[in-house]
């Protein structure tokens, strides 16, 4: 719950700091006094725009901190610790907004964007402004307001996830048809070009090894020359070779190491020597003996080289990557002949998701019917407490056809509404009034408010329009709602102002060159004097301190 608000150099207030009690806490004063600034300086350390306009004339920016008890509030202490901004039972929210337009927040001591200071008052507030009844002739906040009541997150979630899914299946689907055509053409062009290529079938890494056999074959008899002349020289001439002149040296080193043992080492390289000529002669050999002079694998390599070269020019690719071009395109065939396959799949598919989508809604809707009932049981109820004997009340939800459902279900939701004896139930757009409305409003956000449990809530003038015996039927209502949950109301209704646990008085003071607005707690004797003023204006008389000593001892 909110346990405290400072407020400094904020539109007309220069330093202002409230306590917030538990229960229902009301908030009167004059007109123009500032009733609504507490809960616009709320408003904006829960993330609301800012601009430079809120900062007090002369002062080079405002201050507002606002701090909340969240012993009991598990889903905002679960909240911070995900964010990492936990500290203990407490959460300090800070907003600074400077003379220039520029503001910064803060969560614990710990600078956020202000999309983080509205995640994390979802928690800890609600405000329910004095034009929110308009909202209530809107079909989808209508809906939006049983789905709240009904508290069925799970089926919401379950329902947009089938959606969802049905949705891009069939966008899959479409864009696959779609594409029909164009994809024939490309399977015809690649079943030709993949043909072509399957008949010649080329291999990874076969036209470098074409390309060396090649050289090898049409350089074959010069090879076989050279081989042998070197074979000539290096052991097989008989007027001297390599090996034999190799041979007499190592001969002539070895008998001078008789003399020099420095020789030892020249003497081991020689023999070393004669070892790889005499294999160097044995490879030669066999090198030579190997080679083939083949002019008919010659012309079988050359036609292969000829048409590895034309189908690569017809390709556009590299000769050395032709086999894998060819790979690339075979898998495109597939691939398309994939997508027929995907396409029978998808009507599978798409019917199956329709059909999950189609329960899924079913069982929300059925979810809705039994909230609907309860809820306009409960508003009828609360209206006749509003004065409203004779209004009957229901909430009608019916069935959308399936090209007009959407990922919030299968129903379209209506407030039907009745407020004379005779009347028949009409959309409420139709016929209720404008005191109606706010009737029926209020109603609402108090049932839904005990049903989600918001921990503090806060009403800014919802009973403009209303007097006498309703205003009395509202100021019930909002103190019961106050016994279990913390309530903050800006009201100008004695009927309303005498039912809180405690009251706040706002006013405004001026020396001529500066105004300020202050707003402090009421005594009990207070309490009467303003209730007093609520009833009879500035002429308080005695009869007036009467009726407001009946109100406060009445709640």
């Amino acid at each position: 719950m909110l346990t405290h608000l400072h407020i400094s150099n904020f539109a007309i207030v220069r330093a202002l700091e409230i306590e917030w009690l538990p229960g229902m806490t009301t908030i009167t004063g004059e007109t123009g006094a500032g009733k609504s600034i507490s809960l616009d300086a709320l408003s904006l350390c829960l993330g609301e725009r800012a601009d430079g306009m809120a900062v007090r004339p002369g002062a080079e920016k405002a201050d507002l901190v606002a701090t909340f008890d969240i012993t009991n509030l598990a889903a905002a202490q679960q909240w911070l610790h995900d964010q990492d901004l936990a500290m203990g039972n407490e959460c300090i929210i800070r907003r600074v907004i400077g003379a220039e337009g520029r503001s910064r927040g803060y969560i614990n001591g710990v600078q956020v964007p202000a999309q983080q200071l509205k995640a994390i008052g979802q928690h800890l507030l609600s405000i329910h402004g004095q034009h929110a009844h308009q909202q209530l002739l809107k079909s989808d906040y209508q809906r939006q307001l049983l789905d709240a009541y009904a508290a069925a997150p799970e089926l919401l979630l379950q329902t947009k996830t089938s959606w969802k899914n049905w949705q891009a299946l069939r966008q899959e689907y479409q864009s696959l048809q779609q594409n029909q055509q164009q994809r024939e053409a490309q399977r015809q062009l690649l079943e030709y070009q993949v043909a072509e290529l399957d008949q010649f079938s080329p291999a990874v890494d076969e036209y470098p090894e074409l390309e060396a056999e090649h050289q090898r074959l049409s350089h074959s008899s010069g090879l076989i020359a050279s081989s042998q002349l070197s074979l000539q020289l290096l052991y097989e001439q008989e007027d001297g070779n390599a090996f034999g002149l190799l041979r007499q040296a190592c001969y002539e080193v070895s008998e001078s190491m008789a003399l020099d043992a420095k020789l030892q080492p020249i003497e081991q390289m020689l023999q070393e020597a004669l070892v790889q000529v005499e294999e160097a002669s044995r490879e030669l050999r066999r090198y030579a003996e190997r080679i083939e002079v083949d002019p008919e694998r010659l012309a079988e390599i050359d036609q292969r080289l000829g048409q590895w070269v034309a189908l690569s020019r017809k390709h556009q690719v590299p000769y050395e990557q032709l086999a894998l071009h060819h790979q690339h395109l075979s898998l495109q065939l597939e691939q398309l002949a994939g997508d027929d396959e995907r396409l029978a799949e998808l009507e599978l598919n798409i019917q199956q998701a329709a059909r999950q989508y189609s329960e899924a809604a079913a069982e929300l809707s059925a979810c809705r019917q039994q909230a609907a009932l309860e809820l306009g049981q409960k508003i009828v109820a609360s209206m006749a407490e509003l004065s409203m004997h004779n209004a009957r009340f229901f909430i009608e939800v019916h069935a959308l056809p399936m090209d007009k459902a959407n990922a919030l279900g299968a129903d379209h939701v209506e407030f039907m509404v009745s407020t004379n004896p005779g009347q028949p139930l009409q959309a409420m757009y139709k016929v209720a009034s404008g005191g109606e409305l706010s009737r029926i409003s209020l109603a609402v956000q108090v049932i839904l408010a005990d049903k989600v449990t918001t921990p503090t809530l806060i009403f800014d003038e919802v009973d403009v329009g209303i007097s006498g015996p309703v205003a009395a039927g509202v100021g019930r209502l909002l103190r019961q709602l106050g016994s279990t949950t913390q309530l903050i109301c800006v009201t100008h209704l004695p009927q309303v102002a005498s039912q809180g646990h405690q009251q706040m008085f706002v006013e405004k003071y001026t020396d001529g060159q500066h105004t300020e607005t202050r707003m402090r707690a009421l005594a009990d004797d207070e309490r009467v004097q303003e209730i007093a003023r609520l009833l009879a204006g500035e002429n308080v008389s005695a009869h007036a301190i009467a009726n407001a000593r009946e109100l406060l001892c009445t709640p």
